[in-house]
């Protein structure tokens, strides 16, 4: 084995990444398993069936079709029972998990402040905050510190958890919340050896964003793409790759031992625009 596959090869671990079926946590789950990690894809299904998100994700990490290292778990991680019996389903057909991506969020919708929805703003920050958080880490949580794992929880939070994006006032509040409570969590956990960090994605085309950045009839950027370009020092999107190396990091106990309650920013120099 490399000194670089001694430091971020996880041929040890099981991962599980909430969220699964998503186009940037199951690029994520594509990482893991070519690090040599066995992963557990766990999502509700409603668009994209978890068993064929494994599938694919098997796939593109270049995994024999027969390889039982990668499954699918359906499971509404809003639901703190659902997390429990997604758990044990994991545990038996993987072993104990010892990472956790929580990758469920989301935006619904833009509007001005003195229109928006009261009911959407809830369903945004439950999903960010509760089914994308507190939910299923409190699981792993507690299943971990009985069973005196050293785990390590990854949270996903966003450009918005930095600066808040106009017109969506549900999404900036929750992910404002996820780098709070990432923190928060790193204090909590620390003296039981868990891990919590974040990754903060900045701005990559995926199925929720594409109509947003891109006219659907030209294929030329809207006005709001042209403007996140704009400040964006390296002045594109993201490729879902370039999240990788950062998760791994955050991942490996051996290159990250040490570090808790950090979000590293993956943004084109985003953050960092100014005049």
């Amino acid at each position: 084995m490399s000194f670089v596959e001694s430091l971020f090869g996880l041929q040890e671990s099981v991962v599980v990444v909430t969220g699964g079926g998503g186009a940037l946590p199951s690029s994520i789950a594509v990482a893991f398993a070519k690090a040599g990690a066995k992963v557990a894809l766990w999502g509700r299904g409603t668009h994209h069936p978890m068993t064929e998100a494994a599938e694919q994700v098997k796939r593109q990490a270049g995994l024999p079709e027969a390889s039982s290292a990668v499954v699918g778990v359906t499971v509404d991680t809003a639901s703190g029972s659902a997390c429990e019996a997604a758990f044990d389903a994991t545990l038996k057909s993987l072993g104990m998990p010892d990472i956790l991506l929580n990758g469920v969020g989301g935006n619904m919708g833009r509007s001005s402040f003195l229109d928006f929805d009261e009911k959407v703003f809830d369903d945004v920050v439950r999903l960010n905050l509760m089914a994308g958080l507190m939910v299923p880490s409190r699981v792993f949580a507690r299943r971990w510190i009985d069973a005196g794992v050293k785990g390590s929880m990854i949270n996903m939070t966003s450009m918005a958890s930095y600066k808040g994006l106009s017109a969506v006032w549900a999404y900036d509040a929750a992910k404002a919340g996820v780098l709070n409570l990432t923190q928060a969590l790193a204090k909590e956990l620390a003296s039981h050896g868990i891990r919590v960090n974040a990754v903060a994605p900045g701005f990559f085309v995926g199925n929720q964003n594409r109509a947003l950045l891109f006219d659907e009839k030209t294929g030329n950027l809207t006005a709001r793409g042209q403007a996140i370009i704009a400040r964006t020092p390296f002045g594109r999107f993201g490729e879902y790759e370039e999240l990788w190396g950062a998760v791994l990091y955050l991942a490996s106990p051996k290159a990250a031992g040490f570090v808790t309650g950090v979000s590293i920013p993956v943004d084109g120099g985003y953050l960092s625009d100014n005049i």
